[in-house]
């Protein structure tokens, strides 16, 4: 069953996934799918190649309905509209409002909400959708182990 991890309070959630994903790569995870609205994916994927001038982190975006050339395919990281487009991956980092059709087919899921009323208010609808179909919610509170 898929594991749900939720990362709150996090002050700016494009420079956190950054970071996670950093992380990811360094711990050697075979690979990372990262969903959400086109605008905010391709807000990531400039920060990718910006945030931290010495490192690079390898990543493709990958549109709806386009078609990953063969030779991107072992790219660690996906920056996908739809879920089920990386669904290989075992990681998927989500950043929309709805719960993410195809979670399931991952082996992690991590939510990365805001301080921000907004984006607190559609976590606890995807938080109650989650807990709703039986699956267990990690919550991680950005600051209160630090």
């Amino acid at each position: 069953m898929t594991e749900v991890h939720f990362h709150f309070n996090v002050p700016d959630r494009l420079a956190y996934a950054c970071r996670l994903l950093r992380k990811a790569l360094r711990s050697g995870a075979t690979g990372v799918a990262v969903c959400g609205p086109e605008a905010t994916l391709s807000r990531l994927d400039r920060l990718l190649w910006t945030f931290e001038p010495q490192e690079f982190i390898p990543h493709v975006m990958l549109r709806a309905g386009e078609t990953l050339p063969t030779r991107l395919s072992r790219t660690p990281i996906w920056l996908v509209e739809q879920a089920e487009q990386g669904a290989h991956h075992p990681v998927l980092v989500h950043l929309g409002e709805e719960p993410a059709a195809g979670f399931e087919s991952f082996s992690r899921l991590i939510e990365i909400v805001s301080t921000e009323a907004d984006d607190r208010e559609s976590a606890r609808r995807r938080w109650k959708h989650y807990a709703g179909r039986g699956y267990a919610i990690h919550k991680h509170e950005l600051g209160a182990s630090q």
